[in-house]
């Protein structure tokens, strides 16, 4: 069985449907506090996606220097950060580039159309600094299909094999459930235990 642990920082609120889908996979899974040292052994770590900190200074900026962040199992656990989390990542230098305000300065919040692995798939998507910029590193495994915020290269996606690290904007937690009209989210979910 797949043992998932969800980091919660101040302002986070997508740590309840990654618990919902995780939990609805057949997972194993339970919350961090952002102030804890992780001990514990977990197959995948998730940042979910939210407002840490209230976005105060730059999304992400904050969130960075807790002990939850500084003790990530950098390339034992499987680490996957959603919207903020990827925003987090960036900032702590764990995946290259930077996500930067939205080309047209406006909250994005939407379904819209992504690559995925070869594959179209439709994920919601809610932000307002999620332009990606900057030369990445990483493999790409979300791209828009239409460019939705200004990415470089319609980046929505990347994947740090050696470190085991994936930043993506796009919300796969809020596309598991048939009643809320979209199930493509599985499609990652699945990619994610894969990987583990």
């Amino acid at each position: 069985m797949v043992k998932a642990g969800i980091i919660t920082f101040l302002g986070t609120n997508c740590e309840q449907d990654t618990k919902h889908a995780c939990d609805y996979l057949g997972w194993e899974s339970e919350y961090i506090w952002q102030n804890e040292i992780i001990k514990k052994k977990y197959d995948v770590i998730f940042l979910p996606g939210g407002f840490s900190y209230g976005d105060h200074i730059s999304a992400g900026r904050i969130a960075k220097l807790t002990p939850a962040v500084k003790s990530l199992p950098i390339g034992k656990s499987l680490i996957v950060g959603i919207c903020n989390g990827f925003q987090i990542l960036t900032e702590a230098k764990l995946l290259s580039g930077a996500l930067t305000h939205n080309q047209n300065m406006h909250f994005i919040s939407k379904i819209c159309d992504l690559e995925f692995m070869n594959e179209n798939i439709k994920l919601p998507i809610a932000h307002h600094q999620g332009n990606y910029t900057g030369n990445v590193t990483e493999e790409v495994i979300l791209r828009y299909k239409h460019n939705e915020n200004g990415s470089d290269e319609r980046i929505a996606g990347i994947y740090n094999r050696k470190n085991k690290i994936i930043g993506m904007m796009p919300h796969p937690e809020r596309a598991v459930f048939k009643e809320l009209g979209l199930t493509d989210g599985i499609k990652i979910f699945k990619f994610i235990e894969n990987e583990i």
